[in-house]
């Protein structure tokens, strides 16, 4: 594969194998549509030749990023998945990370050693911040992972929590979350204990699911080697040689984020996920997550990755809601800054 400058805004691509185009585009070229649509360029294909058609800015991106797609490929022998998915992060690792020259540099989403294997399925970061996090939580012994929804702070966190527990590198997983309503009043539930708190833990679950066989997590569940439980229920206890997940952290109070994280026992590892612009806690009341920034900033051992809109892995409307919202509330902050 070679890529020659044709003229000041369009480059041109040659690919060795012309078996792989068909996995490279996509079906009814949907991966070349998605390239064309975030980087706002022009893709045109003869042969085994394509043209890269827009600015001086945007044509370099969509050549590393079809060139690193394109490797991966040639890697594989064409057996590895290419969705839109993996497109979408190819083009965020080309927006947002560049070699000294100023060139788009793709060498850590080429980089498979933040790649982590769980029970059903390989999960690779999809950002330069997704990858910083799971190299994190892979070395550091407690991570803090902040940010808007759909960014993969949760789902990363239990990914390579399951992967430990595959290669027995920990005993248990444990999964948390504080029992409050997202604004809601829901009132007596029905049931016994577990039945009351599962709605509030259903999240952790569905993570569980994706990433373990529906077996595997019933029996693992039975046995005690994944326990999920409300916050409410750590008090007292020593966690050790466990990988233990406390996620929606801004809806804890100073008291109780001191409670959890002081539960760390031997050989364990935690993650600690939340959104600060999500805090469901009663008006006045001061989010235990927040608190915790400033105190464990500089504390050998403890990581904080803070993701934003370029992390988000869902829709890609969800990236444009993020953007909507923090644009509002900046508007508010320098509005209030002004009077």
């Amino acid at each position: 594969m070679t890529a020659e400058p044709s003229s000041a805004n369009r480059l041109t691509l040659k690919f060795h194998d012309h078996k792989l185009l068909p996995l490279l585009f996509g079906q009814h070229d949907r991966n070349l549509a998605r390239i064309e649509q975030k980087l706002k360029v022009t893709l045109a294909c003869f042969g085994n030749t394509m043209e890269i058609t827009g600015d001086n800015s945007t044509t370099p991106m969509a050549k590393a990023a079809l060139e690193a797609l394109y490797r991966r490929l040639e890697k594989a022998d064409g057996a590895c998945a290419m969705d839109l998915g993996t497109v979408d992060a190819a083009v965020s690792w080309a927006l947002n990370c560049s070699d000294p020259d100023g060139n788009p540099d793709l060498s850590r989403f080429e980089d498979h050693s933040a790649t982590v294997e769980t029970l059903k399925r390989p999960v690779a970061p999809r950002s330069p911040n997704q990858h910083t996090y799971v190299r994190a939580l892979l070395e550091t012994e407690l991570v803090i992972g902040l940010g808007p929804a759909g960014t993969g702070k949760t789902y990363l966190a239990v990914a390579v929590a399951v992967s430990m527990l595959k290669r027995r590198a920990v005993d248990r997983l444990i999964l948390s979350r504080p029992a409050v309503e997202a604004g809601e009043r829901l009132g007596f539930l029905p049931g016994d204990m577990k039945d009351k708190v599962d709605p509030y833990l259903r999240p952790l679950y569905d993570a569980l699911y994706d990433m373990m066989p529906g077996d595997q997590v019933e029996r693992l569940l039975g046995n005690g080697e994944i326990e999920v439980a409300p916050l409410a229920f750590m008090r007292g206890r020593t966690l050790a040689n466990s990988f233990v997940i406390l996620d929606e952290a801004q809806n804890t109070t100073p008291t109780q984020m001191k409670m959890f994280l002081t539960r760390m026992g031997e050989n364990s590892r935690m993650c600690v996920t939340g959104d600060l612009s999500q805090v469901d806690l009663p008006f006045g009341a001061k989010s235990g997550l927040r608190d915790s920034l400033t105190i464990l900033a500089n504390v050998r051992g403890v990581h904080i990755t803070e993701f934003s809109a370029a992390d988000v892995v869902r829709h890609p409307l969800v990236t444009r809601i993020v953007n909507a919202y923090n644009k509002r509330e900046s508007a508010l902050v320098d509005g209030r800054s002004s009077r």
